[in-house]
Order: structure tokens, then sequence, then C-alpha cells
């Protein structure tokens, strides 16, 4: 599904690198990946030459799981997560782990986090349904979007909780922690292969939540089959022309390689992306250059309103994506 672009801002036009024509990365949200799953993915991303950014979980859960997969606390997957480090992908943080984690237990995993791979993570992502969340669930939104989302979300999701990773009073916040250690933290997701048609400045900052120092968009590719829909001749073909820049968010342990074998949808997808004229590199790498050529952009009251209308029209408009939460 394809929008046209918003009005009011011009495109940007960013000089990639190696003369490529436009960009491409992902960010791996670890849910339910597990050393059955995770692998063959990255296996087939390396061999193209293609590198992209795997999020974590630092701590074991000390409660049930909400999702489910492996987190660092597993020493066979921390290897295997090392290991792709080493292979040249950029490791995220997901949170500290698969349910709700206090201020202490934050820090706790990303003291882990950069004891293990050298650095805090520069680009990271909430897991969904974790109180610790940052300006989730209405928070997300301004005004009236900000009262309607919390009305329906209360209607859909009436279990849902209280998210405030940015509240200073309570056990969860984890702000100031954030603001110091990330560089890029992630918000609205689209049903759209290329952001700048939905977000010309982006990665961008948010006076209005300052805990934050760069947000960054992201194509919604949360499973397969909406990761692989993005792909088609046609979306390539619109990215590569506009020289545009698509950072898809997917979730490579639901779908892709189940049972271990690799989907073959999914694997031809990405052959035409490593055979097109795109810059691949992990997110932050990508960010940095958009964000260098751009220079700092502190989001608007008006563009902020543009974009989200835009994300409200975006989910109306998907039908399935309507659907499914309405049967929650």
């Amino acid at each position: 599904m394809s929008f046209p672009s918003l009005p009011g801002h011009r495109r940007p036009k960013i000089e990639w690198p190696d003369g490529k024509r436009a960009a491409f990365t992902v960010f791996d949200d670890t849910d339910n990946t597990t050393l059955e799953n995770g692998p063959p993915v990255y296996r087939h991303l390396t061999e193209l030459g293609l590198r992209i950014t795997k999020s974590v979980w630092p701590s074991a859960p000390t409660e049930r799981q909400r999702v489910g997969g492996s987190t660092l606390a597993d020493p066979a997957y921390l290897e295997w997560v090392r290991s792709l480090q080493r292979d040249g992908h950029e490791i995220g943080y997901h949170n500290a782990t698969d349910h709700p984690s206090t201020r202490g237990q934050t820090i706790e995993a990303l003291d882990r986090f950069e004891e293990l791979f050298g650095a805090p993570p520069r680009v990271g992502a909430d897991h969904s349904g974790n109180i610790e969340a940052l300006y989730w669930g209405p928070k997300r939104l301004t005004g009236v979007r900000a009262l309607a989302y919390g009305r329906a979300q209360k209607v859909m999701r009436p279990n849902r909780p209280d998210f405030s990773g940015e509240d200073p009073t309570s056990e969860y916040f984890w702000g100031d922690v954030c603001r110091e250690r990330i560089t890029y933290w992630r918000n609205f997701c689209f049903d759209e292969i290329d952001l700048f048609r939905v977000s010309p400045r982006m990665p961008y900052h948010d006076s209005r939540r300052p805990y934050v120092n760069y947000w960054f968009t992201s194509t919604d590719g949360s499973t397969g089959p909406r990761f692989v829909r993005h792909l088609t001749p046609e979306g390539l073909d619109r990215l590569e022309s506009g020289g545009g820049l698509c950072v898809m968010y997917t979730h490579f342990g639901v779908g892709f390689a189940p049972g271990g074998r690799l989907d073959p949808e999914f694997a031809r997808a990405m052959e035409e992306v490593a055979s097109r004229s795109f810059w691949v590199a992990p997110v932050s790498e990508v960010l940095d250059h958009v964000r260098a050529q751009l220079g700092p952009v502190q989001l608007s009251d008006a563009e902020r309103r543009r974009l989200e209308n835009r994300w409200v029209l975006d989910r109306l408009r998907d039908s399935k994506f309507v659907r499914r939460r309405m049967k929650l």
C-alpha cells in the first residue's frame, strides 16, 4: 500500500555512499528469536553482503515471559549474537528483557550490554507491553489525537498498562539513561517502503519528548508477508528512483525461518535487494549518514501534527491492522 507524499515539505536529496541510489536497512525486533529460527536468516543476509541491526534482551527473565525468545543469558545464544557483531551486524536494544523492568534492572541490562559488546547500544526500540516504554500508548500522540487513541486503546486493549519510562516518579523511569546512552529510538511505523514520503525530516528530535535524542520512523515489515510485500519490483523501483530510505522494522523470529528452514519468498526478496543500487548498512550507520547531511532536525509543532495525522491515517487505512486490533 502506498499513499501520496506528505504536503508541506520537500524530499531531502541525500548523497548515498559508494554512488548508491537509495538506502535500505532493517531493525530486527528480537521477539521469538531462538537459535533455531535466527541463524538461517542471518546466514543468508551475511552471504549476500547485507549488514543490518539485530536487537537483543540482555537479561534473563525473572517472571513469566510475555512473548518468548532467547536472551543473552543463554551462553550459546550470546555467542551467536557476538558472532553477528564480528560479521559486521549492529546489535541494538529492545529493553532489558521480555517483561517490564524497573529502573535498576534497566541500568543493569545496559551495563551488561556495554560489557558484552564494548559500547552502549546506539539504537533501540521499546518492547510492546513493557511498562518502561518511552512515550508509548497515547503519549505517542499529541492533543486530540492522544485523547482519541487513549480511548480506543481502553476499548480494544483494556489490560494494556500505563507506560511510564519517561516519568521520573515511576519505578520504571529510565528516560535520562536513554538520553545519556542511546542515540536513536523508534516511534512511528508506516505501511510505506520509502520513509522520505512520510517523514522527510528524519531522524528528528522532539522537544515535547526530550528523553529521546533522535526518533526514527520505520516501515512496517513486522511479519514475513508484510516484509515481503514491500519488496515488490514496483516498490523497490520507487525506493531506488526516488533516492529514498527504508528502515524496515521486523521480527525475524516470527515466520522467516520456521523450523530452521529459510522462507524462500524472503530469501528471494533479499536477493533482489542485494542486486539493486541500495546502500545497505546497520540502522545507526544509515541514520548517522542522513543526520550528517540534513543537520540537526528539531521537529516543529506543525511537522509533528502532520506526522501524527499520517500515522493515524495509515493505521485506519490498513484494514488488516484494524481487524487484528479489534479481535483483542
